[in-house]
């Protein structure tokens, strides 16, 4: 049973059925299609999150020390999904790539002399990494303008600033990805259940779990009974993991961050810019709300990004309730959200400054990455609810940290998949996660081979191997035609 029509659940449906296609599969998804929530393609920023451009996973230390091994990590699970997907093209599993992935340059930019010797340090370590090799560094306004010209248009020549590109970056559709794989599924003998709300799981004498589900279209319940249920439902995977009684969950906890963007659709402009340009979060700011000017690639038709801009509603979905927070709360994880809300003052400050910032101010954000921005070609959409996990720590009481995790019962029969950005990127990463601690006998003794033949870098990697790296760069690149440029 896979609750929640998302990227995650789509994910392991699929793996799952290609390495054990005689288990039958039920996906439930509380709204009348797939992929509403945080897989939709306007309610994230649709990065593959690969390290390229993003600051956050290079994080300096109190004494300037800067490591690439979360970077490198991050990368590594990447190219886990860019072979499957590739896969999935060759076997017909998945449409034409473009309509769900295409080739989009990785930037970073940032100003002022302290930031730009840091890029350079971190473009220093980063180039001698085999998954990083096509990473350049420059300070010259005139190449950055060539790479975005967005970027350097009405910028103060006394400005200091630099920039690193990596063209092997791309954007990504995870809605479309997620509807593909959802008809692979129902090709394949999968059911799936629509308007179907889960309220409750309980776990009965035999072993089973038993799902209790409210119809959001007619009126009553109905009840089913599986062996294994994977919750993938996002910001609603919480209460549904609450409520079934493992004690895995105890000491967790969640706090909603609502994402915005400002949103270009005027070909004149979209045209002037094809990259994903990440920046600096600001003091205080989560991961998560790093400034970025994406360019967009939804339904072949190309679009600008800036934000995100954060908010906050207790909801932890966009079509959730205002209980969901409240709702959340049991005495084995107040006292670590107590906590995370006495020590987190500048997330706090972050918030409400963002609440409170006007139009002109927001605008004012965006013009630091592109000065020639006019107000008339923007305009903010709501983009998707982010839940931060909350959880115990035996040093600190309790800690917000930011990133996915996966929360296993001990016997494997249900799990489930908390927090948020990298996420979708890696989704591949997680769910064969997933099946190994769930099904070890299965996944030892037939599953892996089957998955490496899909996912030769499972379990190997290729930063260590630079022939290895470069080869299944140039291979999925050619699956997934990732060779030609965008046409805006």
């Amino acid at each position: 049973m896979l609750i929640g029509g998302g990227i995650m659940s789509a994910t392991l449906g699929t793996l799952i059925k290609q390495v054990q296609p005689d288990w039958s599969i039920e996906i439930i998804e509380a709204r009348d299609q797939v992929a509403t929530e945080s897989s939709n393609a306007w309610n994230n920023a649709g990065t593959g999150h690969a390290a390229l451009c993003e600051l956050n996973y290079m994080p300096e230390g109190a004494d300037g020390s800067i490591s690439a091994d979360k970077a490198i990590d991050i990368n590594e699970q990447f190219q886990l999904s860019r072979q499957w997907w590739s896969s999935l093209v060759r076997d017909g599993a998945l449409e034409d790539p473009s309509s769900f992935i295409n080739p989009t340059p990785h930037m970073t930019f940032v100003r002022g002399q302290e930031n730009v010797d840091y890029l350079r340090r971190r473009h220093a370590l980063l180039a001698e990494q085999p998954l990083f090799s096509d990473m350049e560094f420059s300070e010259d306004p005139e190449k950055i303008a060539e790479w975005a010209p967005l970027l350097i248009e009405r910028r103060s020549r006394s400005e200091v600033f630099a920039a690193t590109r990596s063209e092997s970056g791309t954007d990504v559709d995870f809605g479309a990805v997620t509807r593909q794989l959802v008809a692979y599924l129902i090709s394949a003998g999968a059911n799936l259940r629509l308007n179907q709300e889960v309220t409750k799981l309980v776990r009965q004498k035999s072993g089973d779990w038993e799902i209790v589900m409210r119809n959001r279209v007619g009126f009553g319940e109905d009840r089913i009974s599986a062996r294994f249920v994977f919750v993938g439902a996002g910001g609603g995977a919480l209460s549904l993991l609450q409520s079934s009684g493992i004690p895995e969950i105890r000491g967790f906890g969640g706090f909603p961050i609502s994402g915005k963007f400002l949103r270009c659709d005027n070909p004149e402009v979209v045209q002037q810019h094809r990259a994903k340009v990440y920046g600096k979060a600001a003091v205080g700011a989560p991961p998560m709300s790093v400034p970025h000017l994406d360019t967009r690639i939804v339904d072949g038709k190309a679009s600008l990004l800036f934000g995100p801009y954060a908010g906050f509603t207790p909801n932890f979905l966009k079509k959730g309730s205002w209980w969901d927070l409240p709702g959340s709360i049991r005495a084995h994880n107040l006292g670590p959200m107590v906590q995370v809300g006495l020590k987190e003052f500048s997330l706090e400050k972050y918030l409400l400054t963002e609440l409170m910032a006007s139009r002109e101010k927001q605008l004012s954000a965006l013009r630091e990455y592109m000065p020639s921005a006019k107000a008339s070609d923007w305009r903010m959409i709501t983009a998707g609810q982010r839940v931060q996990v909350m959880k115990k720590d035996p040093n600190k009481g309790g800690v917000l940290q930011f990133g996915t995790e996966v929360i296993t019962s001990a016997d494997g029969s249900i799990s489930g998949l908390l927090g948020a950005s990298p996420g979708a990127s890696t989704a591949v990463h997680a769910m064969v996660d997933v099946m190994s601690r769930c099904f070890p006998d299965e996944f030892e003794a037939r599953w892996k081979d089957e998955l490496v033949k899909r996912i030769p870098a499972y379990g190997v990697g290729l930063n260590g191997n630079a022939k290895a790296a470069a080869a299944s760069l140039a291979e999925t690149a050619e699956v997934l035609q990732l060779g030609s440029p965008v046409v805006a």
